[in-house]
């Protein structure tokens, strides 16, 4: 059964799985689903087509789920989605998403620490550790297991990929690539994220061809095209270094 304290407002129509715990003066609208022992602190307000997965913790304060802050939005049935075992601390914001995209998505093991706000259209990948007060724009994109620092803004659309890091009190303009560390106002590239990739078991021949790959692509005398013609049908993970680095719309972070 659920524990829910009898001053929380849960609809009868929301549902929640076993073992669901909802403190004070929380509430929980009508299409919002709980999964299996997720923690709902005191105060928290869960709103709209909102699922949140097994295992997670909501802390005091969080609002999920309320509409996007795009005058465009016209009350489309939009969503919120967060996965299994992710925490959102205290007084965590997160929209839900226009019909450009149709939901705002945080994956399993994440963890938002305290005044994170996600906007809408937001896509955030499993694992990732965002520090207090940083700022989502709308449509952004977070890859796999990333770091960003507490009080970074990051501008609309960018892209930050998998397995980076964004250090404390930067700003965040244009994308940022995969296995790399960033930092700063003007943001710049400052060498391979190597603690993060050692952590996460990636073999030293691939952070080593990492390391060689972003040397080419981002400080030596070689232009953007010619560094990437050379790198061309590398093997995962220069490849993945490759490709996001040549999708990129927004350009990419420089050294």
């Amino acid at each position: 059964m659920s524990a829910i304290h009898p001053t929380a407002l849960v609809d009868p129509r929301a549902r929640l799985g076993e073992g669901v715990t909802v403190d004070a003066y929380s509430i929980i609208g009508a299409e919002v689903v709980v999964g299996a022992g997720t923690t709902i602190g005191s105060h928290v307000v869960l709103e709209g087509r909102t699922t949140i997965g097994a295992a997670c913790v909501m802390g005091h304060g969080v609002v999920i789920g309320t509409p996007p802050q795009d005058r465009k939005y016209a009350g489309e049935p939009t969503a919120v989605l967060i996965g299994d075992r992710t925490q959102l601390r205290e007084y965590v914001t997160v929209h839900r998403a226009t019909m450009a995209r149709g939901t705002t998505v945080i994956g399993h093991d994440c963890l938002l620490m305290a005044y994170v706000h996600v906007a809408h259209d937001c896509a955030i990948g499993d694992g990732t550790v965002i520090a207090n007060a940083v700022q989502l724009a709308g449509h952004v994109t977070i890859g796999r297991s990333v770091t960003i620092g507490g009080l970074t803004p990051i501008h609309q659309f960018v892209r930050i990929g998998d397995y980076a890091m964004v250090g404390g009190g930067s700003r965040v303009p244009q994308d940022v690539p995969p296995f790399m560390r960033a930092v700063g106002d003007p943001l710049r590239l400052v060498g391979v994220n190597t603690v993060g990739l050692t952590r996460a078991g990636l073999a030293p021949a691939d952070r080593d061809a990492l390391a060689r790959a972003s040397r080419l692509l981002f400080n030596s005398s070689r232009s953007r095209s010619e560094a990437l013609e050379e790198l061309a049908g590398a093997p995962a993970p220069v490849g993945q270094l490759v490709a996001f680095v040549t999708s990129s719309e927004r350009g990419v972070v420089h050294a």
